[in-house]
């Protein structure tokens, strides 16, 4: 027998208490081993448009919604007795009659009075009110799909059902009904609204059909074992871990012939994309080792607890795979490589070290010169000689030094690198330059495969660290990230690297992790298309979140504590709306803001848990952290607080800026870095500073 379970049923499954959930899971387990046991009285629902919905007993109350039809069982729905029975009722299960895949259809004839509005889930067919014709049908506005003609509709995977209140639809109406359509629908209109092209749907192989198709794949999955039943309900709000998007599992399943790399806007599921892959190749791969390595500790810490969710009944991922960080796995190799620890020199020891090589070298030199020259250049690329100096590419910088110039200061960068050995301290490029150079006299590769989230932040030493961690050939090095949310590193050239991702790069789309206000504000604050120094670019047009919510709110108060009350009132409303402590967040730009956002959470009577670079679980907690530590993390409701005039951008950056190139990127990145902040927010986000506040400001309160 076939055992399935669907998208809908791990929701439904979520909903309930600890208790109902033992109820439900041991009610599943007995269904896949012996579906005829007594004690499930599983019969059909004969009041069920479709006459394979079959019914079974998790409890006194409980009741399991089954489809059973051609040998196969699926998983479709849990709930309460009455209303089990009323998302049977309202629902089929069968092929679109175009694309061929597997669609849970909501039957249009039982329409009632849409519920009042609440925050919606995915994009799926799911346990959500049933929509009324007068909410759906509104023609107070220009139809937004009256241009499409039903065959157009058909194409994207509409059901039949729906396509003349598709077509009816104006704005409110079609938010409305969005979510009452399958994903694959609800994306392709999302996306002729946002773009005015309706995209042609993807060719799928004869035999992809059915549940086999890309689009059923993403709410439905075989489950071959009891073991991997176990997993897929162990954490059934962990959706990532069992269903894909078709362009995520596209990129999950490809084989690739060199580097390759997946970009996306904030929340379209690079992370989701990095896992499935390092999984994947991990099962596939005998004993062959693979690295899934980012930059936070924080970030690899979850990284890892989700690979422990994602391996479920496939134990043997976990061993084969090491997840680190990268700074933590170059200081192993440095120890082999060195023999000792390495201790790497704080910024101010660099500063000072600079200042008096160029003391004793004579030269005069200004220090916010001195430090940029030598962070982005001469320790970046880890230059050893005037000879490699005075070739090495200047990356666009405005001060092109000449010959006698570079001349002339050489000595002062070979003395500072002098006096740092000389306390037995080396810089974080020297670090990854050790453990590169060991790497490289090595035979054997330590990695069959290298996976790297956030790769965004890689500088030419990483990628050559990572470069040399493994073998050139098939799937050996994968990047994920997204050149908006670039925060530490200036742009370079990848293949310059011979890191060549061309052709080989795909961008997401489909936005999950924040709503449609959210993102659209926070895109406000990147160009439209944002490129690399390699040429290649990632758009945001066409990107689409696959949910609603309120639009974010800016606010310019006129002192610090307005700007508490503000906060505080927001954090409280909240809460009284029902998220959790533990799904708030507040950020800041720096440490010097963290008393004011403590305050605020004071006020709120919150508890807090202060992000570090380490992590730890939240709990009960709201996080509260500078903007660096966002990464990767995500809440329902966020505030990022403290947006002055003079801290963002950061004054003392822009103090320290050595010429106009580098102040331009001093801009971009603390751009992407109130971008990064903001994005984390998935429903409710609050924007504050004092007046007249950040100049990028304008841009997120820009309608």
């Amino acid at each position: 027998m076939i055992f399935r379970i669907a998208d809908t049923f791990t929701a439904a499954l979520a909903r309930l208490t600890a208790a109902e959930q033992k109820a439900v899971k041991n009610a599943a387990f007995d269904l896949q081993t012996d579906p005829t046991r007594p004690g499930l009285s599983l019969h059909r629902i004969d009041a069920a448009k479709d006459p394979d919905f079959w019914s079974a007993r998790a409890s006194q109350d409980l009741r399991l919604i089954i489809h059973r039809s051609g040998g196969a069982l699926l998983l479709a729905y849990v709930d309460h007795h009455d209303a089990a029975y009323a998302w049977a009722m309202r629902r089929r299960i069968e092929a679109h009659p175009k694309t061929g895949a597997i669609q849970i259809v909501e039957i249009r004839e039982r329409v009632e009075e849409i519920a009042p509005p609440r925050q919606p889930d995915l994009l799926s067919a799911s346990d959500l009110a049933p929509v009324s014709p007068h909410e759906i049908s509104r023609l107070e506005t220009i139809p937004l799909f009256d241009a499409l003609d039903p065959d157009a509709l058909l194409d994207v995977g509409v059901p039949q059902d729906w396509i003349a209140d598709v077509r009816a639809a104006d704005e409110d109406g079609f938010l409305a009904l969005a979510p009452h359509l399958p994903a694959e629908a609800a994306e392709a209109l999302l996306e002729y609204v946002a773009t005015g092209r309706l995209a042609a749907p993807e060719p799928v192989a004869p035999e992809a059909i059915g549940y086999a198709h890309p689009d059923a794949r993403r709410r439905f999955r075989d489950i071959e074992s009891t073991e991997a039943l176990e997993a897929a309900l162990a954490a059934p709000w962990e959706r990532w871990a069992v269903f894909l998007h078709p362009s995520q599992e596209a990129v999950v399943g490809r084989d690739y012939t060199g580097p390759a790399r997946v970009l996306g806007s904030a929340g379209t599921g690079k992370t989701v994309v990095a896992l499935h892959r390092a999984a994947r190749l991990a099962s596939a791969s005998g004993d062959a080792r693979v690295l899934l390595a980012t930059f936070a500790p924080a970030l690899a810490k979850a990284l890892a607890a989700k690979l422990d969710i994602l391996a479920g009944a496939r134990p043997g991922i976990v061993p084969r795979t090491t997840v680190t960080t990268l700074v933590e796995l170059a200081e192993e190799y440095y120890e082999l490589a060195a023999g000792r620890r390495p201790r790497v020199a704080r910024p101010a020891q660099v500063r000072e070290a600079l200042v008096k090589a160029a003391e004793r070298s004579g030269v005069e030199a200004s220090e916010r010169f001195l430090v940029s020259e030598w962070t982005h250049i001469v320790d970046a690329w880890q230059l050893p000689d005037l000879e490699a100096y005075a070739s090495v590419p200047r990356l666009g910088r405005k001060a092109r030094l000449g010959a006698k110039q570079r001349e002339r200061l050489w000595p002062v960068f070979a003395e500072a690198r002098a006096i740092l050995a000389r306390q037995a301290l080396v810089t974080r490029a020297e670090l990854f330059a050790t453990a590169t150079a060991w790497l490289a006299a090595r035979g054997e590769k330590p990695f069959a495969h290298v996976i790297v989230d956030e790769a965004q932040d890689c500088g030419p030493p990483e990628l050559r660290f990572l470069a040399a961690l493994v073998d050139e050939g098939p799937n050996a090095l994968f990047l994920a990230g997204d050149i908006g949310q670039r925060i530490f590193q200036q742009p370079f050239s990848w293949k310059g690297l011979g890191i060549d991702v061309r052709g080989r790069s795909t961008s997401l789309k489909v936005c999950y992790r924040t709503s449609r206000q959210i993102r659209t504000a926070a895109d406000r604050l990147l160009p439209d298309t944002v490129a690399d120094a390699d040429g290649l670019a990632d758009t945001r047009a066409g990107t689409i979140s696959v949910f609603e919510g309120p639009s974010p709110q800016v606010a310019l108060l006129e002192n610090e504590g307005a700007e508490c009350d503000e906060v505080a009132a927001f954090l409280r409303e909240a809460v009284s709306a029902g998220i959790e402590p533990g799904e708030l967040a507040v950020f800041v730009r720096d440490e010097a803001q963290l008393p004011r956002a403590r305050a605020a959470l004071a006020a709120a009577a919150i508890p807090v848990l202060e992000l570090t670079a380490v992590g730890e679980e939240a709990g009960a907690r709201a996080s509260l952290g500078v903007m660096h530590h966002a990464k990767g993390l995500e809440f329902k409701a966020v505030v990022v607080m403290a947006c002055d005039d003079e801290v963002l951008p950061h004054s003392a950056r822009l103090e320290a800026v050595a010429d106009a190139v580098e102040l331009e990127e001093v801009y971009v990145s603390e751009r992407h870095l109130l971008y990064v902040a903001c994005t984390r927010a998935r429903d409710r986000l609050l924007v504050t500073g004092i007046q007249p506040g950040s100049e990028f400001l304008a841009d997120l309160r820009h309608q």
